[in-house]
This record gives structure tokens, C-alpha cells and sequence, in this order.
């Protein structure tokens, strides 16, 4: 296991909670009680934090590092569900907040570091703490409005808008992630990303239906 020095854990948490203070205010009680409360993980690259099946035991706050969460089809083919990478919760949601077997997946695509918390503490840090339960709840929301956006543009968009929004809201992803799980988030396969790229790709008054 990768061991830490005091200066960089103090970083870590010192970079955690001043997202934290942005959503609300985070008492010294309260950050002395979340150190205790969690701890710092590394994972290597190709490692998988959560197994098909297996239930969501812990939330990780991303600190360094890009994992990826997908899907896989009844033909065996894995379908990529979102990227989370540096300042990010990286969870399976239903699994973790359900406690149930996990549909889901979830592999780094590089070394990743996390402060990791576990579903009991959490929700004793939930009870406890009104301002923490306020924090969680506001990036919980964030989360799902993400998914909303991303399940909108799959169903409205064309392969090179959803693209341009990837870069807009991303725009270090495409140099992060292999291009065939890019393609796989964004519902379309290599060969329309190729296109998409190298600007071949069909704008909607050139596109004949």
C-alpha cells in the first residue's frame, strides 16, 4: 500500500474541504471528525474499486487520478457510464445509497488517490452534522443533474454536439481516455468518433435523412 507523508494527507483534506466550504461552511469540529472518520487510498491504474455484483461499501473523494464506471450488456460488451477524475464523489449511486449488488462497475484509468468513507459513517456523519448532510446532499444533486444532462443529450443531440459539450464541460478528458470508451460514453462507435475528430462528420444542414 502507498503511504503518504502528513504534509501531503494535510493537502488532501485541506484540498476536500475547501470545495466543502464553498457549499457550506465546515466547522473545525467537524473536519477533525471526518479525518477520523476516513481514510487516504491508492489504487493503481487497472484496478478495480468495485466488482460487478458486489455492493458499494464506500464513497471516494477524488484527489488525483480518473476512474470509470460502466455497464455490461447481456452480449458482454461494457457500455461506460461517466468519468470521475480529481474533486469528484465517485460512488455507484444506487448501490451505495440502496446498499444493494452494484449493475455497475468501476475501474481507474490511471493511479488514483481517494479519501475514502464508509456508508455507516457517512450517515452517522449525516445525523450528526446538519451542515455535512447539507454538503452531501447539494453534491448528490449535482450528480444527478449531470445524468440528466448526459441522458438528454444522448436522446436529443448528434454524435459531434454531444462531443462539444464533452470538451466544454471536460476538455482534459480526451487526452485521458482511450477513444473507444470516449465513443462508448457517448452512445456512438469508433467510427463516427473518427469522423467527429477529423471534422469529417456531417453537419445537421449537410446530413440527409
Amino acid at each position: 500500500m502507498k503511504q503518504f507523508s502528513d504534509a501531503e494527507t494535510d493537502a488532501m483534506y485541506a484540498n476536500m474541504f475547501a470545495l466543502f466550504n464553498q457549499i457550506e461552511p465546515v466547522s473545525p469540529t467537524l473536519e477533525n471528525d471526518i479525518r477520523q472518520q476516513t481514510e487516504v487510498v491508492f489504487f493503481r491504474k487497472k484496478s478495480i474499486i468495485l466488482e460487478l455484483g458486489k455492493i458499494c461499501r464506500h464513497c471516494y473523494f477524488g484527489m488525483k487520478g480518473l476512474v470509470r464506471g460502466y455497464y455490461v450488456s447481456d452480449e458482454g460488451e461494457d457500455i461506460t457510464s461517466w468519468f470521475m477524475k480529481e474533486r469528484d464523489v465517485i460512488i455507484s449511486v444506487k448501490s451505495f445509497f440502496r446498499q444493494v449488488p452494484s449493475r455497475e462497475v468501476l475501474e481507474t484509468l490511471e493511479d488514483t488517490v481517494c479519501i475514502s468513507l464508509e456508508y455507516e459513517r457517512l450517515k452517522a456523519l449525516y445525523r450528526k452534522y446538519p451542515a455535512f448532510n447539507n454538503i452531501g446532499r447539494e453534491l448528490t444533486e449535482e450528480y444527478y443533474i449531470q445524468m440528466e444532462t448526459r441522458a438528454i443529450s444522448l436522446r436529443m443531440d448528434d454524435a459531434k454536439v454531444r462531443y462539444d459539450k464533452l470538451l466544454e464541460m471536460h476538455p482534459d478528458i480526451v487526452s485521458r481516455v482511450p477513444l473507444q470508451y470516449i465513443a462508448s460514453y457517448l452512445g456512438i462507435d469508433a467510427a463516427t468518433l473518427s469522423r467527429v475528430r477529423s471534422g469529417k462528420y456531417p453537419s445537421k444542414k449537410q446530413r440527409i435523412f
